[in-house]
């Protein structure tokens, strides 16, 4: 009996995603066992052209890391869902739009006037990538540079999602074999847990029935009590509004959750969430007094949304009139 089709494609992201599935060690051994891996170019020798050979349909299942950002990952995206009867968004820039997702906060031209024009390390450079270049061997073409960053079902339909920076290797195995033994959810759904951060964070118990807090503090000004709530300490951390399933291994190595995640299920706008519940432990009334604590979050933007700009009810920065 043949083994099911699985794939592997990386979009824009840091590549963590990939190192996630390679940090599965030796339990990888027993996924390449039960499974035929049909593009994965990242390490193993794939092209595109060996994927459009392949009827549609005809990949079990396809993991797809990274939002999309170029004219090919868009394509890619498109070939893979019509070759794949499972797509998983898989990890946060998949599920989000991720880190690559902050760039919706400025626009397109200003991205290519900085990284060409202004950048210190550019000099006087004045050349930018053209998409089509002639040379005297042919034409020369590199992928276009849309106009904003999308996650990944803002392109495709996408059938589950494994949320994280990466997916943690327990949750990813656990989706593979959920996938051969076809014990998956309804179609649409998170692979993780559906409670919050906190419930599965071993510091849960420290934090007070009330918790309140009179400043907000970030990692490099405190010097961090190990075994006591981070929010308690005043830390800025978004376990309250956070999706479980990580098993809290930042704030185990003494770094509070930042929400890669994401949002549970009823929650519409994960920025929003977050923002609400750290507003709803600030113990104050005075407004010069909050102007004062919230001047002491340098980026909101970036605390808030680090993860989800394209998939939240922003979208992107609103363009002048």
């Amino acid at each position: 009996m043949a083994k099911p089709k699985v794939a592997f494609y990386w979009c824009a992201s840091c590549g963590g995603c990939e190192e996630a599935v390679v940090d599965l060690a030796e339990a990888i051994l027993d996924v390449v066992a039960a499974v035929d891996i049909v593009f994965w170019p990242v390490a193993l020798d794939f092209k595109r052209r060996d994927v459009e050979a392949m009827p549609d349909g005809s990949i079990a299942a396809c993991f797809v890391n990274g939002a999309v950002r170029t004219s090919e990952q868009e394509h890619m995206a498109h070939l893979l869902r019509r070759k794949s009867q499972l797509l998983i968004a898989y990890g946060a820039c998949a599920q989000g739009g991720g880190i690559p997702g902050l760039a919706n906060l400025t626009s397109r031209e200003a991205i290519m006037e900085y990284a060409y024009h202004q950048a210190p390390s550019m000099g006087d450079g004045t050349a930018r990538p053209q998409t089509r270049t002639h040379v005297p061997e042919g034409e020369l073409e590199l992928p276009e540079f849309q106009e904003t960053v999308k996650a990944l079902d803002q392109v495709v339909a996408v059938d589950y999602y494994l949320p994280g920076c990466p997916p943690t290797p327990k949750l990813t195995l656990q989706a593979v074999q959920a996938i051969l033994s076809g014990k998956l959810p309804e179609r649409g759904a998170v692979l993780a847990s559906d409670r919050a951060l906190c419930y599965e964070c071993e510091l849960n118990s420290t934090k007070p029935e009330k918790l309140l807090v009179s400043q907000l503090k970030r990692v490099h000004e405190v010097l961090i009590e190990p075994d006591k709530c981070l929010l308690a300490q005043g830390i800025l951390c978004m376990g309250p509004a956070t999706r479980g399933g990580c098993e809290a291994l930042c704030v185990k190595g003494n770094m509070p959750c930042t929400g890669c995640f994401g949002p549970l299920d009823r929650v519409q706008d994960y920025g929003g969430k977050a923002l609400s519940a750290i507003a709803s432990i600030v113990d104050c009334t005075d407004e010069a007094v909050l102007a004062k604590i919230f001047e002491s979050l340098p980026d909101p933007a970036g605390t808030f949304y680090r993860y989800s700009v394209p998939a939240s009810l922003l979208t992107k920065k609103r363009e002048a009139a």
